[in-house]
């Protein structure tokens, strides 16, 4: 049963990258965070909400841990095809969805496989503030330090106006099919774009930026795990 406020939406999780900045024997959405892989935590972050319709992860090619994982076998996860970039990933799943009968105008939201403490509340706001939103958005965090831009010679060139500055977080909630094309066309044209909100720009949309928290961190290096780490146990 939906909650009355939120609207219905699909989840795609791009879960086909190795992490090789993690320096780990396996990609990073399968290091274990509290007694479970990442990847594990960031679905969990979707599976239980009632507004979700069903999750579709793309894994790469003869993925040999996903199938040791016990969410494998949930009936609300479906299964794409990984591409060489995050925009092939995202894009297999929407093909996915269409062939589970999603609707154009049913809303995704992509969300990295290595960014396990989004909080509900983040969620709940996201889906809020976008319900009849004409474009989409995206969770978003402020830029709070000092930014400078530089040379090649690795010396500033100018100080940034950081007031105008946001950081990109996901998830990125979308109309599937205005999504769909916008990726399809941006890969035609080899426009390299590094997230959802980026294609919709090119297409000459302007999503709308939400601020979230800005603990909503892509683990990258092994310095976010045990961020993590300490985190959670200090909740705990």
């Amino acid at each position: 049963m939906n909650t009355p406020d939120l609207p219905s939406f699909w989840a795609v999780i791009p879960a086909a990258g190795i992490g090789s900045r993690m320096r780990a024997d396996k990609p990073k959405q399968y290091l274990q965070l509290a007694g479970k892989s990442i990847l594990e935590h960031t679905l969990n972050c979707f599976l239980d909400h009632p507004c979700l319709l069903g999750v579709v992860v793309s894994l790469a090619e003869d993925d040999p841990f996903w199938p040791n994982l016990g969410c494998a076998r949930d009936a609300r996860i479906y299964i794409a095809g990984g591409g060489a970039e995050r925009a092939e990933s995202v894009l297999n799943a929407l093909l996915r969805l269409g062939e589970l009968g999603a609707d154009e105008q049913d809303w995704v939201l992509v969300h990295d496989a290595a960014r396990p403490n989004l909080d509900q509340s983040d969620l709940d706001l996201l889906l809020a503030e976008l319900a009849d939103d004409a474009v989409g958005g995206l969770l978003a965090v402020p830029a709070r330090d000092t930014l400078k831009r530089v040379g090649s010679d690795g010396r500033v060139r100018e100080t940034i106006d950081r007031s105008v500055i946001w950081q990109a977080y996901t998830p990125q909630m979308f109309r599937l099919g205005a999504l769909h094309r916008a990726l399809a066309e941006a890969l035609v044209s080899d426009v390299a774009v590094t997230d959802e909100a980026s294609a919709i720009e090119w297409a000459g949309q302007s999503p709308r930026l939400v601020e979230g928290r800005a603990d909503n961190l892509k683990v990258t290096r092994p310095e976010d795990l045990h961020y993590l780490e300490r985190l959670w146990r200090g909740r705990s």
